[in-house]
């Protein structure tokens, strides 16, 4: 096990889609660093049975949990309102919680629900955070995209595929929108002291494909990730490291692949399309449009 870093003491973290996963190997490793860590799940009594294992193996009794259903906007807005009654700081908040969906589904609020849990709910929720996100700087935003996003495109006029769906598109689409979205929110955040990085955690043996999907077609989903993926020890390790080290202090704007600063794909760098999603998703969401 680690040794308690002191870097972490004190510091506040948030990650969503904790009780599994890359998610549930970066809330350990930060608990493990001595991190308060605030754990975001679905399912009360998964979060609770990870909670728990996550203090034992940590040894840090600073774990909680918080339930939260990631593809409606009123359980974000609850789930912002639950962290803003328990805590008056958050230094490190790590958008985590993904899907992929192999047929088309929509939300309560009638979104497609790849693109409302893969970009929606991290827009929402880190602009529900930001207020308390600023008073707590030097703090950190990291979201966790994909590879996948070099491979996606975005159609302003069908951002919910109501007329081509296919899953990996999907997929891909959501994951290059969180990196256009990263870095609007770098300029947005110019001189706060807040710096908003983006990652690939790698190609991880994960459930997270399970989401909304039949029985054979988690079996298929499941037997490639688990086939041919890293384990969410070694996914985790990125999101980890923009987390909490040193080296990092202060650095924004940039996609980490296995801890390094990489290019992302050429069109993340548009500006216009940058601010055109920004306010799209603000419409999508119902939030005031502004800076």
């Amino acid at each position: 096990m680690p040794t308690m870093n002191t870097s972490m003491q004190g510091k506040i973290c948030l990650v969503t889609g904790a009780t599994s996963g890359i998610g549930k190997a970066t809330a350990l490793g930060l608990a493990q660093m001595g991190a308060t860590v605030v754990m975001v799940g679905r399912d009360r009594e998964k979060g609770e049975a990870v909670q728990r294992e996550i203090k034992t193996k940590s040894g840090n009794e600073a774990v909680d949990l918080l339930l939260a259903d990631l593809s409606s906007q009123e359980s974000i807005r609850q789930l912002a309102e639950d962290f803003l009654q328990r805590y008056t700081k958050l230094h490190v908040l790590i958008n985590n919680a993904g899907l992929i969906s192999l047929r088309r589904r929509e939300t309560v609020d009638g979104l497609e629900v790849t693109f409302a849990v893969n970009l929606l709910a991290p827009f929402l929720l880190t602009n529900l955070l930001l207020d308390v996100i600023k008073a707590s700087a030097p703090s950190r935003i990291i979201n966790v995209s994909s590879a996948s996003h070099e491979a996606g495109y975005i159609n302003m006029d069908d951002l919910q595929l109501e007329r081509h769906y296919r899953y990996l598109r999907a997929y891909g689409q959501s994951k290059l929108a969180l990196v256009l979205f990263t870095y609007e929110l770098v300029r947005r955040l110019q001189g706060t002291g807040v710096t908003a990085n983006c990652l690939h955690p790698g190609f991880v043996a994960s459930n997270f494909g399970q989401n909304g999907t039949g029985p054979i077609s988690r079996a298929v989903v499941n037997l490639i990730f688990s086939s041919f993926g890293i384990s969410p020890e070694e996914g985790a390790k990125t999101s980890i490291f923009l987390a909490t080290s040193p080296e990092v202090e202060g650095v924004t704007g940039k996609y980490f692949v296995k801890s390094i600063p990489k290019r992302s794909a050429p069109i993340t760098y548009d500006e216009t399309l940058q601010g055109k999603l920004w306010e799209e998703s603000a419409r999508l969401v119902k939030l005031p449009m502004k800076v």
